[in-house]
């Protein structure tokens, strides 16, 4: 395996958690309620962790993390998405947390540089997968206005998840078989939540998503912004 094999999926790793995890911290100070501003915070400080691992293998965390420009980023763009209302994070916690939760198990189950990160984690991301998964169900099987809302949000998102099964260099999985995989349990929590299946595109020309090629949305550039202001305005500097 050549050395720049692992460094573009460490990036595409890295990036989808230290950028979702960037997203789940905005929440903090506005959580609906104290319990689930905690829950949160415990997710995006997972991600966070798995991101500064990930990060690492490729380089120097900080300046990947804080110095990079916008094209360099390659996460996806599902996981920079606004986090609108409560049911629109949910919906998108949904949708990349069964991915990484099924991601990291093939990948622990493998022999490659990204196992041993992969059999840690796998264990967190199936906690960010269950929390997902009952707040689906609650806000769909709840009143008439979370059920709008989280429907609303699933079919707003639903384009951006096919960018999640496009093959990335130096991950050696079953990109089908994961595809297959994911939609079954969706399918399954969606169903289960009295939620329509969205019936537009996850992928092709009626779709969202080049992240991994460093093409991102309106709203990344914002995000960007404010998170590496500090570092940016303050090189070199430490506690």
């Amino acid at each position: 395996m050549t050395a720049t094999v692992p460094t573009t999926a460490a990036l595409a790793l890295g990036d989808d958690a230290l950028i979702l995890s960037h997203r789940l911290g905005e929440w903090a100070g506005h959580a609906p309620v104290l319990e689930e501003e905690v829950a949160l915070a415990n997710i995006a400080l997972d991600l966070l962790g798995q991101a500064r691992v990930l990060l690492s293998m490729a380089g120097d965390e900080d300046e990947l993390a804080f110095l990079r420009e916008e094209r360099a980023f390659r996460n996806l763009q599902l996981v920079e998405q606004p986090n609108g209302d409560f049911a629109h994070t949910i919906a998108r916690q949904l949708f990349f947390s069964v991915h990484q939760h099924l991601l990291y198990g093939a990948l622990a189950a493998g022999s490659g540089p990204f196992a041993p990160l992969a059999a840690k984690a796998v264990k967190e991301t199936e906690y960010h997968r269950d929390h997902a998964t009952q707040w689906t169900l609650r806000l769909g099987d709840g009143t008439e206005e979370s059920h709008r809302r989280i429907q609303s949000a699933v079919t707003a998102l639903w384009k951006f998840t096919g960018e999640m099964f496009q093959p990335v260099e130096g991950l050696e999985v079953d990109w089908e078989e994961l595809e297959t995989a994911w939609l079954a349990a969706v399918t399954d929590v969606l169903e289960q939540a009295t939620l329509d299946i969205p019936q537009g595109p996850r992928s092709g020309a009626w779709a969202a998503g080049a992240g991994r090629q460093g093409l991102h949305t309106e709203s990344f550039g914002r995000m960007l912004a404010e998170m590496q202001h500090l570092h940016r305005s303050h090189p070199g500097a430490s506690w």
